[in-house]
């Protein structure tokens, strides 16, 4: 990264394309801008297949990490296990299924290659990005995949990380539309795929965007 490159983040997509399509536009990341996203692509929303599709175009354009979300855990874990499929299909797994033509032989290769690739955590020197939770005494090679994939957060946030970096997680709805701000931790998911935001932080600045589910109604307000 350069001294004038930025980094952002974006909360769980669920399958909404025409929000992410719309929210990328609007932050318009450059070739040396990073863009980590914060798990849970799939499952929910109406175009889930879209929104892999999209994201394999932008990873072609700018620096994208892709985090894994429980919602990728699980359709992985589909693929091996009628029980799993079942439970899958559950939790908003039918409608990814219904983006893929009803059947998950019509997954392609590169859509199962994207989910097998996306990785636990990312830091950087100043920050670090979990798609749920973490244990603050735990370096973050070490943290539980109940933490990191499944646990909400709590009425109060966990305590700051040992490593003192500024944390950003997704999974834990702000039903309100607005990032939660706990200080050290920032709450990015604004609850895209039940009628909230969609929303991006710039995490230097903590500047946020968001567009609607249908990627209209865009906003830009700092968060302090």
């Amino acid at each position: 990264m350069t001294s004038r490159s930025r980094i952002f983040t974006i909360g769980d997509v669920h399958g909404c394309r025409d929000a992410l399509a719309g929210l990328l536009a609007l932050i318009a990341p450059r070739v040396d801008d990073t863009v980590v996203m914060l798990g849970d692509y799939v499952d929910r929303g109406p175009d889930s297949a879209g929104v892999i599709d999209l994201l394999l175009e932008w990873s072609q354009r700018c620096r994208m990490i892709f985090l894994r979300g429980n919602h990728e855990i699980m359709m992985l874990n589909s693929r091996t296990s009628s029980e799993q499929l079942h439970f899958w299909r559950e939790c908003g797994g039918a409608e990814t299924m219904q983006s893929y033509g009803g059947s998950l032989t019509k997954v392609p290769d590169v859509h199962w290659d994207f989910l097998s690739a996306t990785i636990p955590y990312f830091e950087t020197d100043q920050f670090f990005f979990v798609h749920a939770n973490y244990q603050y005494d735990l370096p973050l090679e070490d943290q539980p995949p109940l933490f990191l994939y499944w646990e909400h957060l709590r009425p109060l946030a966990p305590r700051p990380h040992e490593n003192g970096k500024q944390a950003f997680v997704g999974h834990t709805p702000q039903k309100d539309g607005v990032p939660g701000d706990y200080g050290h931790l920032v709450a990015v998911d604004t609850f895209c795929v039940g009628g909230g935001m969609l929303t991006a932080v710039e995490c230097n600045l903590l500047d946020c965007y968001q567009v609607d589910r249908d990627g209209g109604s865009p906003m830009t307000f700092p968060l302090r």
